[in-house]
């Protein structure tokens, strides 16, 4: 039984003794707020009725009787009806041997649960950019914090491989691409095929505009226009098998499918399994059929599909178009129910933007009308847009900020910034540029995953990478210290150990941080933010430096202070690493 325990029993014991009653609920400890002094904190304000005292005098009853029952208690305070505990040096210093002991600190044992967790869900008609950067840093990291909660994670990819967005980008290198290929213009397939998909929408909007100028309607026109009546027609010949067209569709999928990997590999990310829409909007057809057998959808004169959720508080959604082809709605109940029968998950996270609150409301509807249970296990992680210092992106207009293009740069202004320390002469030039792409993907993750997933945020590459910010190179930079200092230690032999020596406030400070680390993974798994996880880092990372500032450790002559300094920094080192692998980001041994 552990310190915390033992207050606990010691409390439940003092309200028997001293009140005749036993507690009706739990006795719970909170970690004391930082204005005031100590590390737990019990509220006594539900025993005033059997106490029948004053807050100040029940508390202080019940710190006396802690006081002497648990010796790890060095003190306590109390603050009207707070009771404040003070724990020992020599009990910090216990959980810092936890720590030390404890191969996966922080990380929970097997759940039992699977949790699939869905994201990137890229379009075929244009390269990855920095909201897909957002979505794809996001999922990942929230997979590793779900698996360090204990649950088996299936990560899985969803892509939008048919569509009226992608017969748009096929239509248009029909008409212009002189039989372009990736490997004749020396672009990435996905860069290409965005490249045509800009193309149509130009030449779409004059058509618009011109039919305009000619009188029509402007909704009329946008309907009506050949380029989009084109489109239309090639994405019914898609869906009835035309040989032509699917051939060409797998041809230029193939082109975005090979840009997309290049994309992930630079971005660490891999996922367990892709679905395509190609493949699962059938299925999607089969339960709207289903639907229609059952009563739960009807059909529209014109021979479109629907369901009426107005009951709900919501609209009518259209299922089935008039001519048959179906919708993104038709195509996620197809791959959720296949998904479902495929792996039998607990829950199912969509890291999704918050444009599409409103689809996962219906999508979470429709398929409990159609009898699914599980449908209240689906969870949409709804994160906000990132914007830039201009404003936002638009992908019709060729204005969106290109993942490659920004992984890029985040590499050179790492490269500029770290030649300017002048500290890597004697490293090697392969050494430099894998330091270079450490530092410029550390700082991207870190930017992008230290804001609360739900808010909009404003992305800044040049404050990203700054070296003594809230920025993933400074706690990169962090570590290779700590590590510079461990490695000078083992070269003079120095060896690494705890010998409970006295301990100054700025290390008891580090101590208590460190074992707040599970509750902190706990915390970011239940509210799916990794953004608690980059909080810890940094304020560790940022205690360590005002630690390190303050001592010597190699210096120290005291060679039990050393080893014990030597065995904190350690742990210190461990943690850092194992936060930031929850984000994705490596930490770099030298810099």
């Amino acid at each position: 039984m552990n310190a915390e325990d033992r207050i606990i029993k010691a409390l439940e014991n003092t309200v028997i003794k001293l009140y005749g009653i036993t507690p009706k609920q739990s006795i719970q400890l909170q970690e004391t707020r930082k204005e005031f002094e100590g590390d737990f904190t019990f509220v006594v304000y539900p025993l005033l009725p059997v106490s029948r005292k004053s807050p100040e005098q029940t508390a202080t009853e019940l710190g006396q009787a802690i006081i002497e029952a648990v010796q790890e208690v060095e003190s306590f305070q109390v603050i009207k009806g707070f009771l404040n505990l003070k724990m020992s040096p020599y009990y910090w210093m216990s959980r810092l041997q936890d720590i030390a002991d404890t191969p996966a600190y922080g990380t929970k044992p097997h759940s039992g649960k699977t949790v699939m967790v869905e994201f990137s869900s890229p379009n075929t008609n244009k390269p990855l950019h920095l909201g897909h950067i957002r979505n794809n840093l996001l999922g990942w990291s929230v997979s590793r914090i779900m698996e360090a909660n204990g649950h088996r994670v299936i990560k899985v990819n969803l892509v939008n491989d048919r569509g009226i967005h992608i017969c748009k980008s096929m239509l248009a290198w029909q008409k212009s691409g002189l039989n372009t290929t990736p490997e004749s213009s020396g672009q990435k397939g996905d860069h290409l095929v965005g490249d045509f998909y800009i193309l149509f929408e130009k030449q779409y909007k004059e058509q618009v505009q011109e039919m305009v100028n000619s009188g029509v309607d402007r909704e009329q026109a946008l309907k009506e226009a050949p380029l989009m009546q084109e489109a239309q027609s090639m994405l019914v010949k898609w869906e009835q098998g035309d040989g032509e067209v699917v051939g060409l569709w797998k041809k230029m999928n193939g082109w975005v499918y090979d840009g997309f990997e290049q994309t992930y590999s630079r971005m660490g990310i891999s996922f367990d399994k892709t679905y395509y829409e190609s493949d699962t909007y059938l299925l999607g057809k089969e339960l709207v059929v289903k639907g229609l057998e059952e009563g739960v959808f009807y059909r529209n004169p014109d021979n479109s599909v629907w369901c009426d959720l107005t009951q709900e508080g919501l609209d009518r959604k259209l299922l089935l178009r008039a001519d048959g082809t179906s919708v993104y709605m038709t195509q996620d109940l197809g791959t959720a129910v296949s998904r479902y029968k495929e792996y039998g998950f607990d829950s199912h996270i969509y890291v999704v933007g918050n444009e599409q609150n409103y689809h996962f409301q219906v999508l979470k509807l429709i398929l409990k009308k159609l009898g699914f249970s599980w449908a209240d296990d689906i969870i949409h992680l709804s994160y906000g847009m990132v914007e830039l210092p201009e404003g936002k992106m638009k992908s019709r207009e060729g204005t969106v900020v290109d993942a490659d293009d920004l992984i890029d740069n985040m590499v050179e202004t790492a490269r500029e910034m770290s030649l300017e320390s002048g500290k890597l002469e004697d490293m090697t030039p392969q050494d430099r540029e894998q330091l270079f792409n450490m530092l410029g993907m550390g700082a991207l993750k870190y930017f992008i995953l230290k804001v609360d997933p739900r808010k909009t945020m404003l992305f800044d590459p040049r404050e990203s990478i700054d070296f003594n910010g809230n920025t993933g190179p400074f706690i990169q930079y962090t570590f290779a210290r700590i590590r510079s200092i461990l490695r000078k230690a083992g070269e003079h032999n120095y060896r690494s150990r705890l010998f409970n020596r006295p301990m100054i406030e700025k290390e008891l400070r580090l101590i208590k941080l460190m074992t707040t680390y599970p509750l902190v993974v706990e915390e970011s798994g239940l509210n799916y933010a990794p953004s608690l996880i980059a909080n810890f880092g940094f304020d560790l990372a940022r205690e360590f430096n005002q630690y390190y500032h303050e001592i010597s450790v190699l210096h120290e002559p005291d060679e039990q202070l050393r080893s014990q300094r030597l065995f904190l920094l350690e742990q210190v080192a461990r943690l850092l690493e194992s936060s930031m692998e929850l984000l994705g980001i490596i930490l770099p041994e030298r810099m």
